[in-house]
């Protein structure tokens, strides 16, 4: 089982070289070097010569590297795919995305720019339209690895006003979440804009976990560390996740057909659900750099 802590993923405006140099020692598990929505339009042209410059150089170790373009109707799109494609990133973050079709132009795009045939496509779930099409924009191609909700884009164009619990969005986070599990896909959760609210930062992380994100997207390093804690695995869950998969081996090793720990009844899929968090849990030791399960 191959699985890629995505707990923090921080956008990184590609036209301010200091935050991309200071990006390769952050203990971000992800970073999306940003031509979207971060560069402003005299400067689109500059900050893509700069990304290429930082992709080259590379030194972003064992973080994944993720390039947001500029959707590609507009004037920048096709030319930032043709400039980062075959440059290493991991993967290539298409915005304003509403139908499959979209999707399959944006590979289309990349085949076009001579991209390697296992470089990945992340969307941003960011529109009414696409929410109501989320269950084919995440099956339109195999190449699709992640949804990454754009809350700050979908509240505005469902006029919701912020409220605690973000009520106004709660649907369609939980929708983007069915959608990447039913197509075996990672969902990242929205951006809290209000660095100075703590409290509501964490609330939101841990929010975002009970609604079955992988992780959270950050838009300063000073938010890394609430997203490594509150999208590890604690202790507590490692322990009972070690015990639920050591109580099913031994029951399969007895020829007993059924498990039970602690008065529980354990079943194929918690032992499944057991083995991904700890799959989770050693691939955040071996990063060896922030998280809760860092101490268990």
């Amino acid at each position: 089982m191959i699985i890629r802590p995505r707990r923090s993923v921080l956008y990184l405006p590609a036209s301010n070289a200091r935050a991309l140099e200071k990006a390769r020692a952050l203990p971000a598990d992800a970073l999306i070097l940003d031509l979207e929505d971060a560069v402003a339009p005299e400067a689109k042209e500059s900050a893509r010569a700069q990304l290429v410059a930082a992709l080259k150089e590379g030194g972003f170790g064992k973080r994944e590297v993720i390039v947001r373009v500029n959707a590609l109707e507009t004037p920048w799109g096709q030319d930032d795919v043709a400039a980062v494609a075959g440059l290493g990133a991991d993967a290539i973050l298409f915005p304003k995305i509403n139908t499959p079709q979209d999707v399959l132009d944006a590979v289309a795009a990349l085949d076009a720019a001579g991209a390697p045939a296992d470089l990945s496509i992340w969307i941003m779930a960011e529109t009414p339209r696409c929410i109501m099409g989320m269950d084919s924009i995440a099956g339109a191609s195999p190449r699709l690895a992640c949804l990454v909700a754009g809350t700050s884009d979908l509240s505005r164009d469902l006029r919701a006003r912020p409220a605690p619990g973000r009520i106004g969005v709660i649907s369609a986070l939980s929708i983007i979440v069915i959608a990447a599990r039913a197509h075996g896909l990672d969902a990242l959760d929205g951006v809290h804009l209000d660095m100075n609210d703590d409290a509501g930062y964490i609330a939101a992380c841990e929010q975002g976990r009970d609604l079955g994100f992988d992780g959270k997207t950050l838009i300063h390093p000073k938010q890394i560390p609430g997203a490594n804690a509150a999208f590890a695995p604690g202790p507590a869950e490692v322990e009972q996740s070690k015990a639920i998969v050591a109580a099913w081996a031994e029951a399969r090793a007895q020829g007993k057909g059924i498990c039970v720990l602690n008065g529980k009844l354990i079943e194929k899929l918690h032992v499944e659900d057991a083995e991904r968090l700890l799959a989770l849990h050693a691939a955040i030791l071996e990063r060896g750099e922030g998280g809760a399960s860092a101490a268990a």
